[in-house]
């Protein structure tokens, strides 16, 4: 054994929490994923998925894959930089660009290298990149690999916020990252009061809309439309494996914006793209959210009555304003076992603990989709209120 595999031989943790039978990660999933799923032979009530709008499972999407497959191949063999373009991404890059308001723009094989790559191009040694403390990963790391000043305010501190701006030089580009919903607590960034920063600053601002896409906004176009802001934001991020169905992701911005990005950002040009199956599932949910305003509907009618079910029963869900739903336990190792339980009562939820969150705020994630039913929710919350009531969370 070398130094490397002393550096790591005595991180034990995940070994513990499996001896005590509460190990929450990597559940093998048997089958199609939908409100209802089998992990090893155990049905359970899904409420841990981020597939807002049902699609994962629909026909209609399936089919569109498997087409693309049958007619493009099982990949592209390359980058898009390279021989990797399709007819069918510059389809889906165009409809996009439609979609959520911009001129153009630009297909990532995930959503996680979208944020990566871009923030690390847009903003140089002589910049300022700001973000929440609260934004997801991939900001932080987009920011970690850009040469830019970095700088964080506290979570939707608006007065932080401009703190920060105040500490930037006039004259140089200070972009705002902030995630439009965010992911684990379900609340939505103050995009009302970032907007009137940055036009008293001079700024930018880049909104992931990761977990707005499909739930906010007309039929489903996000934050930013939600707030009737588009135009006020100059860079829009999105992912496929959400509300879309399937795997990457996108940015959208105007035109010369993207042109620099699409010759620059390295997890673009020297990452292949995404699949044909991948790139036609999601332009086929595109289409679905569009053309059926009913889907958006039903998400919102379940999510209203699973917030009011959760406050009725005394849960503590915070600030959300979405279909996740977080279920403060404020203690890690309770978490695990909250999770346990209610996978034991069939009911499946996400644990979120630090680096996630702070140490203090420790939760489960419940997050709904368009076909989750009223009963479904009852079923939940009765068997969440027992777990919860069993470990001492809720008197």
């Amino acid at each position: 054994m070398g130094l490397l595999q002393d550096k790591f031989v005595g991180y034990t943790l995940p070994q513990q929490y499996k001896a005590q039978g509460i190990y929450p990660y990597f559940r093998e999933i048997d089958g199609k994923q939908g409100t209802e799923v089998l992990m090893g032979g155990h049905k359970v009530l899904m409420f841990g998925s981020n597939a807002y709008t049902g699609l994962t499972s629909d026909q209609r999407v399936i089919d569109a894959g498997c087409a693309a497959m049958q007619k493009y191949g099982s990949g592209c063999a390359g980058s898009r930089f390279l021989n990797g373009t399709l007819d069918l991404h510059i389809q889906l890059e165009k409809e996009l660009a439609e979609f959520v308001g911009k001129d153009e723009a630009l297909c990532f094989s995930t959503g996680f290298s979208v944020n990566s790559g871009v923030i690390s191009q847009l903003v140089g040694k002589d910049d300022y990149v700001i973000s929440d403390d609260r934004d997801h990963a991939s900001i932080v790391d987009g920011r970690r690999l850009s040469f830019a000043t970095q700088l964080k305010y506290r979570h939707n501190d608006m007065e932080d916020l401009e703190k920060c701006l105040r500490r930037c030089e006039p004259e140089a580009v200070k972009l705002i990252v902030v995630d439009g919903v965010f992911s684990m607590e379900g609340d939505l960034c103050k995009l009302p009061e970032i907007v009137e920063l940055k036009k008293k600053y001079n700024a930018s601002i880049m909104v992931d809309e990761a977990h707005g896409i499909g739930v906010f906004g007309k039929q489903g176009r996000g934050v930013c439309n939600h707030f009737g802001l588009t135009d006020d934001v100059d860079l829009v991020m999105g992912t496929f494996s959400k509300s879309l169905a399937s795997i990457g992701g996108f940015i959208a911005a105007d035109s010369c914006v993207i042109n620099w990005l699409r010759h620059t950002a390295r997890t673009y040009i020297f990452s292949a793209s995404c699949t044909p199956a991948a790139t036609a599932a999601a332009l086929e949910a595109l289409h679905i959210i569009q053309n059926e305003p009913e889907r958006l509907k039903a998400l919102w009618d379940v999510t209203n009555y699973a917030l009011k079910r959760f406050r009725e029963e005394g849960f503590e869900i915070g600030e959300t304003e979405s279909p996740i739903i977080p279920l403060y336990v404020r203690d890690t190792d309770k978490t695990f076992r909250a999770v346990a339980r209610a996978f034991d009562e069939g009911v499946f939820i996400n644990p979120v603990i630090p680096p996630a969150c702070a140490p203090q705020d420790t939760l489960v994630r419940y997050a709904l989709m368009a076909t989750h039913t009223n009963g479904q929710v009852d079923v939940s919350v009765g068997k969440l209120k027992k777990v919860f009531r069993e470990l001492g969370i809720l008197k």
